[in-house]
């Protein structure tokens, strides 16, 4: 009897929704959940935590979302893999550990750590990987630094019986090409030769299958951009997220749990599947590179599209990372005017906050400031209303945020605005925002050697 393996997308982002989870592993069939709760965005977010707690710097909403999901997965049998370790992937499973330890629940935890890599950054000083930048110009504001790390830890993690497998920042899709791996018993190939083209091809499909999962909801439906189509994918509101059903050839099936809301088309998958692909000959990964030109989509009806035809070439021998430094500081505000003449009005407070700005002398390196509801979304290529269609406006926002590298600048910036209640244009709808200094952490992508990174890539197992 022919094998195959079914794996359920998680979370797409830190914060996403867990209950389309609980619908793939109740009613999907899954013997796998794999969850990508980071960004680069969100290494910054938890780089702040942590500056706060040693013992945070992980995504915190994957421990509700495990106390939530466990009961249904330890029935069923369900291994759940995330990405959620964050900047601290043991400071996440001693948490889950004691969540699991104070309702009594015995769980297998797997750890996958490569304890950051900003020492050896700093030594090796690799330019930034996009505009050639030198390294010296962040060097002593670097706060930290992680690879992106592939499948194999992952499999080692499964190998050893873990339920749970708790990674820092792994590449997104490796986390759904490492159950595969694990299962089927692909060969990864390890920096040796041994990887044939049938093995790529194999591992490019996995990786394929973990692109079009990655982002939970929008794989099956959700944020789905084409023009008034948007308007057919029924039942958001209880969206399934997407399931592949993958044979050890890596071909697939992307379906979802029966009688989820979403769906799953020709259209649905083939947006995802271009989504933040700069070159769909060479999608690079730490495993291998996929040749997305090659993939055969067959929208078979019912939410059922199959995958098959990916083409794989050997993995690079460096891997990226992403390092985060120290960028500043912001403080933004948002007010509006109501009708009459509320265009008119927000012009000039925009001009007033100017105008303070220079005649104190407020050192800033720049000021942006934009019109929610008018050029926001889309910027300078918004075409703007014509002038009648302004002057009718019953009311009109302005978001205004500085970029400082002084603090006393940022939090003084809040004192330029409230004066106006009583001194500005009429009918003021408020000021939002006056006191949220924030710091800026900017994001330094560069690649180094992999063999800097896996010599020190450990799996640790946790018991509960």
């Amino acid at each position: 009897m022919k094998k195959s393996i079914r794996i359920g997308a998680g979370l797409g982002f830190y914060g996403d929704a867990w209950e389309p989870v609980l619908a793939s592993i109740e009613k999907g069939g899954v013997q796998y959940v794999a969850s990508d709760h980071l960004s680069e965005l969100t290494l910054a977010i938890l780089q702040k935590d942590l500056q706060r707690d040693i013992s945070l710097g992980y995504a915190r909403d994957v421990v509700p979302m495990l106390v939530h999901l466990w009961p249904a997965m330890k029935r069923l049998g369900v291994r759940f893999i995330c990405n959620a370790g964050g900047l601290n992937p043991a400071g996440a499973a001693a948490t889950i550990k004691a969540a699991f330890l104070a309702k009594g629940w015995q769980a297998r935890v797997a750890v996958v750590t490569e304890n950051g890599v900003l020492p050896q950054l700093k030594m090796l000083a690799p330019a930034h990987m996009f505009n050639g930048a030198p390294f010296d110009s962040v060097s002593d504001r670097m706060v930290f630094a992680n690879a992106y790390l592939g499948a194999r830890p992952i499999v080692t993690a499964l190998e050893q019986g873990a339920d749970i497998v708790i990674t820092g920042r792994v590449a997104d899709a490796a986390l759904f090409l490492g159950p595969l791996v694990h299962e089927f018993k692909w060969n990864l190939g390890d920096g040796d030769s041994s990887a044939t083209p049938t093995d790529l091809n194999r591992l490019a499909q996995g990786l394929a299958v973990g692109h079009l999962l990655e982002c939970s909801g929008q794989g099956s439906g959700g944020n789905f951009g084409s023009l008034q189509a948007w308007k057919a994918i029924p039942d958001l509101a209880h969206i399934g997220y997407p399931i592949a059903e993958v044979d050890g050839d890596g071909t697939a099936l992307i379906t979802k749990a029966p009688g989820t809301g979403g769906r799953l088309n020709f259209d649905t998958v083939r947006q995802q599947l271009l989504y933040e692909v700069h070159n769909p000959h060479a999608y690079l990964s730490p495993d291998v590179v996929l040749d997305l030109s090659t993939i055969k989509l067959e929208d078979l009806g019912q939410d059922q599209v199959r995958v098959t035809g990916a083409t794989g070439h050997p993995r690079p021998e460096q891997l990226k990372v992403v390092g985060g430094y120290r960028d500043g500081f912001k403080a933004e505000v948002t007010w509006g005017f109501s009708w009459p003449d509320a265009y008119d009005k927000a012009l000039a407070a925009i001009g007033m906050v100017k105008t303070q700005l220079a005649d104190k002398a407020v050192p800033h390196e720049a000021l942006f400031v934009e019109l929610p509801g008018l050029n926001s979304a889309h910027g300078a290529l918004a075409p703007m209303p014509d002038a009648q269609a302004l002057a009718d406006l019953n009311e009109v926002w302005v978001r205004m945020v500085l970029r400082t590298n002084d603090k006393k600048a940022a939090d003084g910036f809040g004192r330029l605005f409230p004066w106006m209640g009583l001194s500005g244009p009429a009918y003021s709808c408020g000021f939002h925002g006056l006191h949220n200094t924030s710091e800026l952490l900017g994001i330094w992508p560069a690649l180094i050697d992999r063999s800097v990174v896996e010599s020190q890539t450990q799996v640790e197992m946790v018991q509960t």
